[in-house]
């Protein structure tokens, strides 16, 4: 495993993190068993994975809760979030501090180290800032968070305009965003900020169904034909990435994906979720491998750079 420095937080992670939420939920979306997904979280931390992501929302943290507990706290950085909207549910900030307590009796650990404002919009923003992010600072003194931070509602903000209020008033140590080979916009909206103020960043989208489920990417791609995003000329429409997979290239789409993220300057924990243990190792290995070929980056730049809203899964066009 490769490892490097959070941001300012100080924290040492491993660059590939799992992502207890998703489609797959650690299999609890497929209706596999408690014990499956607590071994399945050992089994990353067995392969040297220290930073495990989940979410008050996603159901999981009793599994992550109980998975750690074959480890020493310190051994392993647990990121959580709570929702300051959700569902068509508003959440004050006793709810948001009431669901750090319920995340820490789940999590069953006295601290988390990263305590997201979970898809965070503009919309609830300046509430957030005013008045929920003193209230879960005055927690962090208490040692309940280690470092405050806040994830994108990217389906509704694929541009990180939150994002930039965010860099302005610079309370997050962590950020969480949506990138992938085929919605770049982070390269130049979010990146140069974060490493100029020292903001760690957690990537999420980095595959997604749109490149794992057959089929969605032809369908996508004509989509963006159709509507004039794409140049037919320039992109096969049969085969949109097959230009990626040769000697020295990539060996399968989701390769690409894992690799084009994983060395961006800026992005630091690329987090990748899944139910099958036969998928830990192949993600992993993706993750861990050299840079894409420079002449495939820049093909992929030239075709795409200009997308946005593409693979976030939700309402818009990544749907």
């Amino acid at each position: 495993m490769d490892y490097t420095t959070l941001g300012r937080t100080g924290l040492k992670v491993s660059v590939a993190g799992l992502g207890c939420g998703g489609g797959s939920r650690l299999g609890q979306a497929q209706g596999k068993s408690h014990d499956h997904s607590v071994a399945l979280v050992r089994q990353a931390m067995d392969l040297g994975v220290n930073m495990l992501d989940t979410a008050s929302s996603y159901g999981t943290e009793e599994i992550v809760g109980d998975a750690i507990k074959a480890v020493p706290r310190d051994s392993v950085v647990i990121s959580t979030k709570h929702h300051a909207v959700w569902g068509g549910n508003s959440f004050n900030t006793q709810d948001i501090l009431d669901g750090l307590e319920d995340s820490l009796r789940k999590l069953d650990t006295d601290y988390v180290d990263i305590f997201h404002i979970h898809g965070l919009s503009l919309k609830t923003y300046d509430r957030v800032i005013d008045e929920v992010v003193p209230a879960l600072l005055k927690e962090k003194e208490k040692g309940k968070l280690r470092h405050l931070a806040a994830s994108e509602y990217a389906q509704v903000d694929p541009g990180h305009d939150m994002l930039q209020r965010a860099f302005e008033d610079n309370c997050f140590d962590v950020v969480m965003l949506a990138y992938s080979l085929m919605n770049q916009s982070a390269e130049s909206r979010v990146f140069p900020k974060t490493v100029e103020l020292g903001i760690g960043t957690q990537i999420m989208f980095a595959v997604r169904s749109l490149f794992s489920v057959p089929g969605r990417l032809q369908g996508d791609v004509a989509e963006l034909i159709r509507t004039g995003d794409l140049d037919p000329a320039k992109v096969d429409a049969t085969d949109p990435l097959g230009f990626l997979l040769h000697e020295g290239g990539a060996e399968s789409v989701i390769d690409a994906c894992y690799r084009y993220v994983r060395h961006q300057p800026g992005a630091d924990v690329i987090l990748f979720g899944t139910g099958n243990p036969d998928h830990l190792g192949p993600n992993l290995a993706s993750i861990l491998k050299p840079p894409l070929p420079n002449a495939d980056v820049a093909k992929l730049r030239e075709l795409f750079g200009h997308l946005e809203d593409v693979g976030l899964d939700g309402p818009g066009r990544g749907r």
